[in-house]
């Protein structure tokens, strides 16, 4: 599994989701509850960008329409999306989020 530096520990605010490219792949990277997740930015059900949303209770919520993601599974939590999106791992080395876009299982 191939990890990408993505940005730095201390440049992630808590509950604020950070937007990065990886390969030209859109990914959201959020610091909250003690840990780092990041998940595709691209809503499932619309094509908006995820980091825009709001992060509480381990999800991010899509602002267009209100479907909110599971920051652990990348499962919808509820309609209007009904699809899950991608979720990466992540690895921290000193100050440094790594992320691989190898989805886990």
């Amino acid at each position: 599994m191939s990890f990408v530096r993505v940005c730095g520990l201390s440049e992630l605010e808590e509950d604020t989701p950070k937007r990065v490219e990886i390969d030209s792949t859109p990914v959201s990277v959020v610091k909250t509850e003690g840990e780092v997740f990041a998940i595709y930015d691209i809503c499932s059900h619309a094509n908006v960008s995820l980091s825009e949303g709001e992060v509480e209770d381990c999800q991010i919520e899509c602002w267009l329409h209100g479907s909110a993601f599971d920051l652990r599974t990348g499962k919808p939590s509820g309609l209007p999306a009904t699809r899950p999106v991608p979720v990466y791992p992540v690895k921290i080395d000193g100050d440094d989020v790594l992320v691989s876009l190898s989805q886990e299982s």
